[in-house]
C-alpha cells in the first residue's frame, strides 16, 4: 500500500504523525515524499517472506536497545538500489526504513507507519533526514542545560563550550556542591570552564541543592545531619540531606555559599530542590523526613504529640488506623518548606548586594500537574511563587519522575496550571529531564531522537524558557537538531527571501553576505545569522558585497541592532551579565538589564 503525503495534506492533517514530526523541527516537508508500505513504482517491493518485528536497530544508534511496544508483522522487502537503509530487524537484518535523494526532492520509505506520537518506532528519522539533505533553518540560542562536573573529569572545558553553545545552549547550571569546599586544583579546573564558557556566550549559575551541602560537609558533621523516620542519617540515592533547621548547621551553610558565590565569577544561583524526601511519600518511613530533633520538638509542642508516634503501632496516632495526625504532620512539613525556601532566598538576595548582576533560578518539582507532590516531598509552587518574584527569581518546573512517560503534550497543560499562578511579568521555566524512565517506554528507555525533539519543541512553544537535566545525558547523535527543536520560530521562504517569526532571539542557517530587513547585517559566524525577537525578512547582499561580521554571537536578549558607520548598536535586555563575542574571539561582560551598547573593531 502507497501513501503519498503532499504539502496540502501535511497543511490539513494537524493531528497525523508525521506533520507533528516535520513542526518539532520546523522542517520544510515540501521536500519530502513519504512512502509507507509496499510501493512496486518505486522498488520498494514486499517479498513472500516476512519478519516479526519487534526490536529493531538503527545506523544511528547501533548499540542502542530500541523496542516497539507491540510487534508486527513485516513482509521483508527489495528496497531500490539507491536507498539508504537506516533502520533494520535487529535479528534477520530486514529494511524497515530507508531514503534518497531525488534531485531536490527526498523520498522516504518506511515498512509500516510512524506510530499516532511520531516516534514510537523510527526514533531516528529526523536524523536520517538530516543525512538526506533535510536540514532546519532556523535554531533557539536560549536553552539552560544542567551540568555536573562528576561526569566530564577529563573533558576540555572550550571543546564542552563550543559544543554546548553549538546546542543552543545560553546558560549553564553547574553543580556547586562539587566546589563547595576550595581546592586549588579544582577551584582552577572550574574558573578555567567559567570562561570558555563566557567566551562562548554562556552565562553559569551556581546550581546549589539544599539541604544537600557537599560529602565533606556531610563527613564533617555528623550531628546536624537530617532523620528519617525510622532515625537513620538520612543518605538518600546521591543526596546526603542536612537539617537546615538547625541555627548552627544553617550559620555553616550561609557562610559556605558566601564564600562559593564569591570565589568564582558566577552569573547566576540556582536554588534547586529545596523540600523534603521522598518520592514515596510517608508510606516508606525509610525515606520520609524530617525527624530531626528541632523539627519534632517544634511539632510536638504545637500539636502535642512526636511525629515518631505516627509510625508507632502502639500509638493511637499510627497513620495505619487514622490518618488525621498524618495529615497535620503533612502540612505542618508543607510549612517548614515554605518557610526554608523564603529564608534562603533572602539569604541569597543579600550576597547579590556583592554581586548585583547574579541572576537567580529556582528550581521547583512540579505539583499543579502530579497533585501528589506536596505531600511526598512538601513542595507547594502556589505558596513559593510570590517569594521567588519578589525576588525577580525564575521559577524553574521541575518535571517530575511520576509522568516521564507522558507525551510532550503535557508541557501545554503543566503551562496552563501555572500561567495564572504567576506575578505579570514572572520568568517562568521547565526542566525536561532526559534520563533513562522507571516506566515502561517505547521505543527507548531515555528520549532520544524525535520523541526528545517533540518533547523539547513542545516545551518551547509552552514556556518562554526551557532547560535541560542535563548536558551528559543528551546523546550525542542529537546534539546537532537539539537547537532546532527548541526553536519557536515559524518560516517562509518566496523566491530568495527568508521570513523568520520568532519571540526571542534565533539563529538562521545562511550563507554568504545577508540582508536583514534591508540592511546589511554584521552578526553572525560559521553559517547562522543571529537575529532578534520579531520579524526579519533575509535577503542575498547585492553581489559583490561581502561585509564581515562586527560581532560573532551575543546571548542577551537582542532587540535590535543598528549598523551607523562600521559600528553596531545593539538594545537588549539581559537577566544577568550579556556577553558579546567579537570577530577577534574577545568577549565582553555587557551589564544585566535593559542597555543600548555599541561594538565596533575595537571595545564596546
Amino acid at each position: 500500500m502507497r501513501y503519498l503525503i503532499s504539502c496540502l495534506l501535511f497543511t490539513l492533517t494537524a493531528w497525523g504523525s508525521w506533520p507533528r514530526l516535520f513542526q518539532s523541527l520546523g522542517l520544510d516537508s515540501a521536500r519530502v515524499t513519504i512512502l509507507e508500505g509496499a510501493v512496486p513504482k518505486e522498488g520498494f517491493q514486499p517479498g513472500s517472506a516476512t519478519v516479526n518485528v519487534r526490536s529493531v536497530t538503527d545506523r544511528f544508534g547501533p548499540e542502542l536497545q530500541i523496542v516497539w511496544k507491540e510487534a508486527q508483522t513485516v513482509p521483508r522487502y527489495e528496497l531500490p538500489a539507491e536507498a539508504i537503509v537506516f533502520t533494520r530487524e535487529r535479528w534477520t537484518g530486514a529494511p524497515l526504513a530507508a531514503g534518497f535523494r531525488r534531485g531536490s526532492q527526498i523520498v522516504f520509505w518506511t515498512a509500516v507507519p510512524l506510530g499516532e506520537q511520531g516516534y514510537e518506532r523510527f526514533p531516528y528519522i529526523p536524523q536520517a533526514l538530516a543525512e538526506l539533505g533535510l536540514l532546519p533553518r532556523a535554531e533557539s540560542r536560549g536553552l539552560w542545560a544542567f551540568f555536573d562536573s562528576s561526569y566530564r573529569l577529563r573533558a576540555d572545558p572550550d571543546y564542552l563550550a563550543a559544543r554546548w553553545r553549538s546546542g543552543g545552549v545560553s546558560a549553564l547550571h553547574i553543580a556547586a556542591w562539587h566546589y563547595w569546599e576550595p581546592d586549588p586544583e579544582r577551584d582552577a579546573w572550574l574558573s578555567r570552564l567559567i570562561e570558555a564558557c563566557h567566551r562562548h556566550a554562556i552565562v553559569t549559575y551556581a546550581w546549589v541543592e539544599l539541604p544537600h551541602v557537599s560529602d565533606r560537609f556531610w563527613a564533617d558533621h555528623p550531628e546536624w545531619r537530617e532523620q528519617t523516620a525510622t532515625g537513620q542519617d538520612a543518605h538518600l540515592d546521591w543526596r546526603k540531606l542536612m537539617n537546615l533547621n538547625n541555627p548552627d548547621c544553617a550559620a555553616s551553610i550561609d557562610q559556605g555559599l558566601r564564600a562559593l558565590l564569591l570565589r568564582f565569577d558566577w552569573d547566576g544561583v540556582n536554588l534547586g530542590e529545596l523540600y523534603f524526601e521522598s518520592l514515596e511519600g510517608y508510606q516508606n518511613p525509610a525515606r520520609f523526613t524530617p525527624f530531626n530533633t528541632q523539627v519534632r520538638d517544634a511539632f510536638r509542642e504545637k500539636n502535642g504529640f512526636d511525629p515518631k508516634d505516627l509510625y508507632d503501632p502502639r500509638s493511637k496516632r499510627f497513620h495505619a488506623r487514622d490518618a488525621r495526625p498524618m495529615r497535620q504532620f503533612l502540612d505542618y512539613r508543607a510549612d517548614l518548606v515554605a518557610g526554608l525556601q523564603a529564608d534562603w532566598l533572602n539569604r541569597i538576595e543579600s550576597i547579590r548586594q556583592s554581586k548585583p548582576w547574579l541572576d537567580l533560578a529556582f528550581t521547583h518539582v512540579d505539583d499543579r500537574f502530579d497533585l501528589t507532590m506536596r505531600d511526598k516531598v512538601g513542595a507547594d509552587a502556589a505558596r513559593l511563587l510570590p517569594a521567588a518574584a519578589a525576588h525577580h527569581a525564575t521559577f524553574l518546573v521541575e518535571d517530575p519522575a511520576t509522568v516521564w512517560h507522558l507525551g510532550p503534550e503535557r508541557y501545554e497543560e503543566i503551562a496552563r496550571r501555572y500561567v495564572p499562578l504567576v506575578a505579570g511579568g514572572q520568568p517562568l521555566a521547565i526542566d525536561i529531564n532526559v534520563v533513562e524512565r522507571y516506566q515502561d517506554v517505547y521505543p527507548t528507555k531515555q528520549q532520544t531522537g524525535a520523541e526528545l525533539f517533540r518533547l523539547v519543541h513542545g516545551a518551547a512553544t509552552a514556556f518562554p524558557q526551557v532547560a535541560l537535566y542535563f548536558e551528559n545525558s543528551i546523546l550525542p547523535v542529537d546534539w546537532p537538531l537539539l537547537a532546532a527543536a527548541a526553536s519557536p520560530a515559524t518560516h517562509s521562504v518566496t523566491g530568495d527571501a527568508f521570513d523568520v517569526e520568532s519571540p526571542q532571539v534565533v539563529a538562521v542557517a545562511w550563507t554568504g553576505c545577508a540582508l536583514v530587513n534591508g540592511e546589511p547585517w554584521r552578526i553572525h559566524q560559521a553559517g547562522r545569522l543571529l537575529l532578534p525577537a520579531g520579524h526579519s525578512q533575509v535577503e542575498p547582499c547585492p553581489p559583490g558585497t561581502q561585509p564581515g561580521p562586527l560581532l560573532l554571537d551575543f546571548n542577551g536578549g537582542m532587540e535590535k541592532a543598528v549598523l551607523h558607520d562600521s559600528r553596531l548598536t545593539v538594545t537588549y535586555t539581559a537577566r544577568t551579565r550579556a556577553i558579546a563575542v567579537l570577530p577577534s574571539g574577545e568577549f565582553r561582560l555587557l551589564p544585566a538589564g535593559h542597555h543600548t551598547v555599541t561594538l565596533g573593531a575595537g571595545e564596546p
